[in-house]
C-alpha cells in the first residue's frame, strides 16, 4: 500500500483542533480572565479600571468573537459530539482513565452551563441593554447565596475540565510520551487548575457584601 493511499479521518483533525482550541485560545483566555477578575481582591476601582481597559480595545467585539465565542462554541458542541459517540465503559470497567474520562465529560457538561449563565448576565445583558460589567453588578449577583455556590460549583467544573484537558493535550500532541513525563505533567496541570481554583473562589469572596 503507497503511503498516499493512507487516509486520515476527518475526525482525527477535528480532535486535533478541539484539543488545541482548549489550549489556545480558550485556555489563554481563562487565564487572563482569572487574572482580571483577581483584581477584585483590590477592590472595585482595579477592577473597574482593568473591566474598562478591556473594553476599549480596538476592534473588542470582534477578538471577543474570533478568539471567544467562536472557539468556545466549537469546543463545546464537538465535546458534545465526542461525549454522546464516545463510551467511557465505567460500570464494567472502572478503572482510573475511564473515571477520568467521564469525569472530564460531566465537567464539560457543568462548564457549559456555568458559562452560558455567566455570559449571558455579564457580557450577555451588556449587550442587549446596556447594563454595566463592573464591582458592583457581580457584587449584585453574589448576594444570592445559590448564585454564589453556583459559581463554586461552575469554577470547580471549569477548571478540572481545564487542567485534565492540558494534561491530555500534552499526551496527544507528543509533548510528554513516558509514563515519568506524563506523571510529572499530571502534577503540574493539577497544581494549575488548584491555583486557578483558589484564586476564583477568593475573588468571589472578596464579592460578599
Amino acid at each position: 500500500m503507497d503511503a498516499n493511499d493512507i487516509k486520515i479521518s476527518p475526525h482525527f483533525w477535528l480532535r486535533r483542533l478541539h484539543s488545541l482550541s482548549g489550549v489556545f485560545p480558550i485556555g489563554a483566555f481563562l487565564l487572563e480572565h482569572m487574572f482580571s477578575n483577581a483584581l477584585i481582591i483590590k477592590g472595585p476601582a482595579a477592577y473597574n479600571e482593568q473591566i474598562a481597559f478591556l473594553s476599549g480595545l480596538p476592534y473588542v467585539i470582534w477578538l471577543e468573537i474570533f478568539f471567544i465565542y467562536l472557539p468556545i462554541l466549537f469546543h463545546a458542541f464537538y465535546g458534545f459530539y465526542v461525549m454522546f459517540t464516545g463510551k467511557s465503559n465505567l460500570i464494567w470497567y472502572p478503572y482510573p482513565a475511564n473515571w477520568m474520562y467521564f469525569l472530564q465529560r460531566a465537567s464539560g457538561v457543568i462548564t457549559f452551563v456555568y458559562v452560558f449563565y455567566h455570559f449571558y448576565h455579564t457580557r450577555g445583558v451588556n449587550l442587549l441593554y446596556g447594563t454595566e460589567v463592573s464591582f458592583a453588578r457581580m457584587q449584585e449577583l453574589m448576594k444570592n447565596p445559590a448564585i454564589f455556590w453556583f459559581y463554586i460549583v461552575g469554577l470547580l467544573a471549569v477548571m478540572f475540565h481545564f487542567a485534565n484537558g492540558l494534561w491530555g493535550f500534552f499526551i496527544s500532541w507528543g509533548i510528554t510520551i513516558g509514563p515519568k513525563s506524563r506523571a510529572v505533567s499530571g502534577v503540574l496541570c493539577a497544581g494549575l487548575g488548584i491555583t486557578l481554583f483558589v484564586v476564583g473562589v477568593n475573588s468571589l469572596i472578596h464579592l460578599i457584601p
